[in-house]
């Protein structure tokens, strides 16, 4: 029965890295690492706590992803975290002797020849061609730890060499693919419709699952069948704080008040929001209410970056500074720890996931304003922990109601704070000790 099993597996690790090529020298290509994979299982069986958490996206900056591989390498585990180069993985990562980084070559354009579909299925062939090779080189683990999105084409190839190689494969569920495809296609197009098909069905596949919302977790079980776990002179002086002769560090009188955001610049958070949002608080301080200068900070790397600037340079502000740097990951909990404010603009392609910015945020007591979506009350409780807005009208107005005497312990902001402060957040590694350890000695 095994050997039917890898017979099969060995099949389709062909079938989707050819699929959409009469190539026969691709395919032999696949079927020879297919072989190797198994050669490798057949070896690599045994009793070794062996871990291997994928990422088809920048390492550095999937958060969620490096905490398990952290909770693994804490819990014994040798873990292997496979990923793109980009932003430079948390220092406890790199310094950690269980933890090993294998960097995938990113593949931007395969080919420029033919129809846009047949560059996207090139593209999709030589993914295929990459995992397999970087999975066969590395010993072989208990468990294969795959983020999704993206799983086109991660997903069937990370299961196909977990059956062969007897491993355990778990998907963390972030988001739905598809949903973030119908944002350029549209929710109609062939492309979409065959990507939610192969999430659908190659999902299902997994031993274990785990995901970010109990409204995708009740998703998932409800529509997908699939079950899962849902798991900061003598005078030194910045704009903000000054550094007397004492050694006492204290805000400056009258410092503008430090507004805090991240983003990767995808179609996914509009922050034309945020723009109209600020252009209409500094109306408010025209108009004679009294308000702080804002200095604005949006964090973050993407392919909108660019776009956003130039939008920004356009504006004609006098009381609004904004930045957009790139903070390594040891200065961004410092960054947030000095924020007054939090702002999230990500609306979910789904609805069903949940911002990692604002778990950040929170976990510095940084009170949020976020865009609404469907489960954002699981995280955001309005008038509790910060605001949900739906429109920049909405959240100018909530900027000027949290700003207004915004030095004063006793106004709106300041409440939020002594809320956060005094909520008892779930910690991670508490958290995964519960959830995921469970899961991991039970399908053992």
């Amino acid at each position: 029965m095994a050997r039917l099993r890898c017979l099969f597996a060995v099949f389709l690790v062909v079938f989707v890295g050819g699929l959409s090529f009469a190539d026969p020298s691709a395919s032999l290509v696949c079927m020879g690492a297919a072989l190797v994979t198994w050669v490798g299982w057949r070896r690599g069986r045994g009793g070794r706590r062996v871990a291997c958490v994928l990422v088809m996206g920048d390492l550095g900056r999937s958060p969620r992803m490096l905490y398990h591989t952290l909770s693994l390498a804490r819990h014994g585990f040798s873990v292997t975290a496979v990923g793109y180069h980009g932003a430079k993985p948390h220092r406890d990562v790199l310094n950690n002797d269980n933890i090993k980084i294998v960097y995938l070559t990113e593949i931007k354009t395969a080919t420029k020849f033919g129809p846009k579909v047949f560059q996207y299925g090139v593209k999709i062939f030589v993914q295929t061609l990459q995992i397999c090779y970087v999975l066969l080189k590395i010993d072989a683990p208990s468990y294969m730890l795959l983020q999704n999105p993206p799983g086109l084409p991660a997903i069937a190839v990370v299961w196909t060499i977990c059956l062969l190689r007897g491993s355990k494969f778990i998907i963390d569920w972030h988001n739905y693919g598809y949903t973030i495809m119908g944002l350029t296609h549209g929710d109609h197009h062939p492309i979409v419709l065959i990507a939610k098909w192969y999430e659908h069905f190659f999902g299902k596949l997994s031993d274990l699952n785990l995901c970010v919302t109990e409204a995708m977790k009740e998703d998932l079980r409800v529509n997908w069948s699939i079950k899962t776990e849902s798991v900061p002179s003598n005078l030194e002086q910045t704009a903000f704080t000054e550094l007397s002769i004492t050694g006492d560090v204290t805000y400056v009188h009258g410092r503008p008040a430090l507004l805090l955001s991240s983003t990767s610049w995808t179609e996914d958070e509009d922050f034309s929001i945020l723009l109209k949002a600020l252009e209409e608080y500094e109306g408010f301080i025209t108009s004679g209410i009294k308000l702080p200068s804002l200095v604005c900070v949006i964090t973050g790397k993407g392919p909108l970056k660019k776009f956003y600037n130039h939008q920004i340079e356009k504006i004609n502000f006098k009381y609004v500074h904004i930045c957009t740097p790139w903070l390594e990951a040891e200065d961004y909990p410092v960054l947030l720890g000095s924020g007054d404010l939090g702002v999230c603009l990500h609306k979910s392609t789904s609805g069903l996931d949940l911002p990692m910015k604002v778990v950040d945020m929170f976990g510095c007591h940084l009170p949020v304003c976020a865009l609404y979506f469907q489960c954002l009350p699981e995280l955001v409780k309005h008038e509790e922990n910060g605001l949900i807005f739906k429109n920049s009208h909405e959240l100018a107005e909530q900027l000027k109601l949290l700003f207004t005497d915004f030095h004063h312990e006793r106004n709106k902001l300041g409440v939020f704070k002594r809320n956060l402060k005094e909520a008892k957040m779930v910690q991670w590694d508490k958290n995964w000790d519960e959830i995921v350890l469970p899961l991991l000695a039970s399908s053992d």
